[in-house]
């Protein structure tokens, strides 16, 4: 008998391709799409036009799509809700993350929580061996050292390794990335030749929950609807009486005050727009200061930090850092890699200094390490130095 195997489905030209792919490599492949969140949930500006014009994964029409793919290579197909999973897990970490002044990446939680335990879980209760997913990543197993390791796509420019890095070693032994190994330019001819119905479609970009891309107005309009309630973000931004944006000083390094702003989550480390003060020079946020209500800005070379500390760290190809480790090390997806050394700084956390300073190091981000092409571990940025 042939080997099951599930397929993540997102309705999208990549997970269609790798579904295909397993088919023709003789597997049993089943179809399961997640219904993560209710459309209906949004910004009263948004529109069924701006919907489709956003680029999001996940919607809706996302998971038509899935099932038409799944019944055009004759696949069983399946949808599986994981709204309430998705929001406990997901969304209100984002609102949260932003509220305390980090900038977070809910693509990292959505795998580490959803696609990679919960997914994989039901794809152990229909008897499958392996959950495939349309990543551009790799795993290898080294008999040298006993350890599955996740590796970087073949195509570094679509690799997404960095967003994978909190997986374990039981998840790496189940699971399959069959683009890995394939370019995008190969994987969209690929797609045209099993004739896909979905070969030509652009591929998402946003994040899936927040298609208008105002994540301000989002965590504004989420915690004043009572979605998240004032006791579970930061103290210093919630009121018994209801929650209300908190209203602060854009001020310089120095303290100068320079103008107002109305609300810390509206910034992130490194943003020049948006600031709403001139001085002459162009101004960068470097600080959202959450206890005093402040957003620190400056000249770009303030920007430039020779290091960090990380937390919550997830080691796949060493058991633990046990001294110091020469890195190349990526501070967010689009960031090439810095060559770096990791030292233990206490148990939970490590430093990471870099050979040359780097540019916007953004706490709630996460920080990958790589030797060669080969994810070492990684963790979220607590804060620069």
């Amino acid at each position: 008998m042939s080997e099951k195997i599930v397929i993540a489905m997102s309705g999208g030209v990549d997970s269609s391709t790798a579904a295909a792919l397993l088919q023709q490599q003789g597997y049993e492949v089943v179809g399961l799409s997640m219904q993560l969140w209710d459309y209906t949930r949004r910004e009263s500006s948004h529109d069924e036009a701006e919907l489709k014009r956003s680029g999001t994964c996940c919607s809706l029409d996302d998971i038509y799509d899935a099932r038409r793919v799944a019944r055009f290579l004759n696949l069983p197909f399946y949808v599986v809700n994981f709204e309430k999973a998705f929001e406990e897990e997901v969304v209100i970490p984002f609102v949260r993350s932003y509220l305390e002044g980090e900038t977070p990446i809910p693509c990292v939680r959505c795998n580490t929580f959803l696609k990679f335990d919960r997914l994989l879980s039901r794809a152990s209760q229909i008897g499958a061996a392996k959950l495939a997913t349309g990543h551009y990543a790799r795993v290898r197993y080294n008999q040298a050292t006993g350890r599955y390791e996740l590796l970087q796509a073949l195509d570094t420019s679509k690799d997404q390794s960095y967003f994978l890095f909190e997986m374990t070693q039981s998840q790496l032994r189940r699971t399959l990335f069959p683009l890995g190994e394939y370019s995008k330019l190969e994987v969209r001819k690929m797609a045209k030749e099993y004739q896909l119905p979905v070969f030509e479609k652009p591929d998402s970009q946003e994040i899936c929950f927040i298609p208008s891309k105002n994540y301000g107005r989002f965590v504004e309009t989420y915690v004043s609807q009572g979605l998240i309630t004032p006791r579970e973000v930061a103290t210093s931004q919630a009121e018994s009486s209801g929650w209300t944006a908190r209203s602060g000083t854009i001020v310089s390094r120095d303290g100068n005050v320079l103008g107002q702003h109305r609300g810390i989550h509206h910034f992130t480390v490194g943003q020049r727009k948006g600031l709403g003060v001139a001085v002459g020079e162009p101004l960068y946020v470097l600080q959202t200061d959450v206890a005093n209500g402040r957003v620190v800005v400056g000249p770009q070379q303030d920007l430039l930090k020779k290091g960090l500390i990380a937390k919550s760290l997830n080691w796949i190809s060493i058991e633990k850092l046990v001294e110091p480790m020469r890195v190349k090390a990526k501070i967010r997806n689009r960031h090439e890699a810095a060559t770096a050394t990791l030292c233990n700084e206490n148990p939970d956390c490590v430093s990471v200094e870099f050979d040359e300073p780097q540019r916007a190091i953004t706490p709630g981000q996460a920080v990958v390490f790589y030797q060669e092409d080969r994810v070492v571990g990684g963790g979220w940025i607590k804060e620069s130095r």
